[in-house]
């Protein structure tokens, strides 16, 4: 099997290799440009990583790698076209450099591109690898209108917004899994038992990036820390203080919402996250989300030593501030 790094240059070469058409420039230029960007191809890779499991030629499933990699950078143009957002990667975002509707162009061509590579996988598969591509996508679009939806809400619930990041950021890393699965040639059994990893995995991931906001080093995590508390963004850590806030501490809450003071926002309802235990309820929740991925994972019918690429891969993600 390959090492985590192979299967990044890997996809890397094969990405370098894909040729869009020259023409018209404007809409397959952006297409290259963001494919480029770099990151750390996490889902192509875990679904080269699912492949190998039953079939040790990772080529074989590069195709299907590309689809996933292409849609979700589809995603990532639209979504930093709703939020307005002006970097990607440290980089101009497509909108940015080329307008708005170019880059909503662009990742409709990007949508078809994914099609396109998946096209290429063997006739026997091509059906069933179809189907769980098009349900994950689906699931994808369905959880950013849930976020955005959720934007306008107060009365958002804890089960509402886990169902909410299972679609928006799990579903798609349970797709890219069971994807494959599929062309490694797993049981029907083993590609479900994968898909239930990584979309729990999937769900674990997205509570630690929510704790990593409030809590974690921003020159390891990436990110700046405090940003989801400065846009009222509705996190599980949100949702939870709201749960058990008292009547006093609501209105001080409350009262920092139209803070324009963002340090001392943020430390004021950081203070109320600390004074009531949000940190280890949040970890706790995350853990519980982890302790059914990996379970799910032990069920996978094959020796416990091919499992090791994904299981170190797993514990680096969730351990990233570290």
């Amino acid at each position: 099997m390959h090492t985590i790094f192979e299967l990044q240059q890997l996809i890397e070469t094969a990405i370098k290799k894909i040729e869009y058409p020259a023409i018209p420039s404007k809409l397959y230029e952006p297409i290259s440009y963001i494919m480029r960007l770099g990151g750390k191809r996490i889902r192509p890779v875990l679904l080269l990583l699912s492949s190998e499991l039953f079939n040790t030629d990772a080529n074989e499933a590069i195709e299907a790698a590309l689809a996933i990699e292409t849609f979700h950078n589809f995603t990532l143009i639209h979504d930093d076209i709703m939020d307005n957002a002006p970097l990607r990667r440290g980089q101009d975002t497509v909108h940015i450099k080329w307008g708005v509707n170019n880059a909503i162009l662009s990742g409709d061509v990007m949508m078809v591109e994914a099609n396109k590579h998946l096209t290429n996988l063997d006739n026997s598969i091509l059906k069933n690898a179809l189907h769980c591509f098009n349900m994950t996508a689906q699931g994808v679009c369905e959880g950013q209108q849930l976020d955005m939806e959720f934007e306008q809400r107060t009365d958002v619930s804890i089960v509402e917004y886990i169902n909410m990041i299972r679609l928006k950021t799990a579903v798609l890393v349970g797709g890219a899994m069971k994807l494959g699965a599929i062309v490694g040639g797993a049981s029907d059994e083993d590609a479900e038992h994968l898909y239930d990893f990584g979309e729990n995995f999937g769900i674990a991931f997205q509570l630690q990036d929510d704790i990593l906001d409030v809590y974690g080093d921003p020159v390891k995590f990436g990110k700046q820390v405090g940003g989801d508390i400065i846009s009222n963004k509705q996190t599980f850590l949100l949702l939870k203080l709201k749960e058990l806030v008292k009547d006093s501490d609501l209105v001080l809450l409350e009262s920092q919402y139209s803070n324009i003071d963002y340090p001392a926002k943020i430390e004021s309802i950081t203070n109320l996250y600390n004074q009531y235990k949000i940190r280890d309820l949040a970890v706790n929740e995350m853990k519980r989300s982890l302790d059914i991925a990996f379970t799910a994972l032990e069920k996978v019918n094959i020796e416990a030593v091919r499992k090791n690429e994904l299981i170190q891969l797993a514990e680096s993600l969730i351990d990233r501030e570290n």
